[in-house]
């Protein structure tokens, strides 16, 4: 586990775009697979795609995106659904066409529909081979939506919404009540296959989630410590989100990297 810690939100980004870019060249063959997260955090990352490619370090015209997470009950075409959040905030800002973007059907007539689509979702998802999982975290250390309690090895499915996130999502709603209460996301043992995650976090309000799953037990009390299962996780922070790590020398360290002649 690589930690990375930069002074504003800003060097984060681009910080874990690096690593993200870094990822992708990992693929030999085929094309390259992304696995991509929502919310506030993951934007300036995306950004410092775009930039990327504008000056001719990146291309992501012939990549394919695996969501991580969609609420169950919202069509594709809602417009408080993950796949149209992700055209607006991913597609048309790295120029990733809509047709690559894969996200889970939360929409059916029943559950077992649901779940079967889940199911097929999580079998494309290895059969194609993720080659970088951008992560972000919840306040309550929730990758996804595996909230706390999921298993470690939980494979993409339907779970229901802890309380804490709905009302961290509900600025994106019409209040609490507008929310969903289930969504469909990859499980935990989904995206530890992919071969890098990076899992980007910024500010206070991640601090004691970052320093419970990077440096507390291995548990499904805290989703995010399965970061500590991978064996190329980046994790990128700012000052405010490392501001609980007890081994912040450590990181700082090592990030310095082998040096020889000492």
């Amino acid at each position: 586990m690589e930690v990375l810690i930069a002074a504003t939100p800003e060097e984060a980004a681009q910080f874990a775009a690096e690593a993200v870019l870094e990822g992708l060249q990992t693929r030999t063959e085929g094309h390259n697979v992304l696995g991509v997260a929502t919310g506030s955090t993951p934007l300036g990352l995306y950004g410092e795609l775009a930039k990327a490619v504008k000056n001719g370090e990146a291309d992501f015209s012939n990549t394919i995106a695996f969501a991580l997470d969609e609420y169950v009950g919202l069509e594709s075409t809602h417009k408080q659904s993950y796949r149209q959040t992700l055209i607006q905030e991913l597609c048309k800002v790295i120029g990733l066409p809509e047709a690559n973007l894969n996200t889970p059907n939360g929409f059916g007539d029943s559950e077992e529909q649901i779940r079967k689509q889940a199911a097929a979702y999580d079998a494309a998802i290895v059969a194609a081979g993720v080659d970088v999982q951008i992560l972000g975290i919840g306040t309550n250390g929730h990758i996804g939506f595996n909230e706390p309690g999921s298993s470690l090895r939980s494979r993409s499915r339907i779970k229901r919404l802890s309380n804490k996130t709905r009302e961290d999502n509900a600025r994106f709603f019409d209040g609490i009540d507008q929310v969903p209460t289930h969504s469909v996301t990859q499980g935990l043992g989904t995206i530890l296959e992919a071969r890098r995650v990076v899992l980007i976090a910024t500010g206070s309000n991640k601090a004691e989630a970052i320093a419970t799953a990077l440096e507390g037990p291995l548990s499904s009390a805290c989703p995010g410590s399965a970061v500590q299962l991978h064996p190329d996780a980046v994790i990128v922070l700012d000052e405010a989100a490392a501001a609980g790590l007890k081994n912040r020398l450590y990181y700082d360290d090592s990030a310095a990297g082998l040096q020889f002649g000492i």
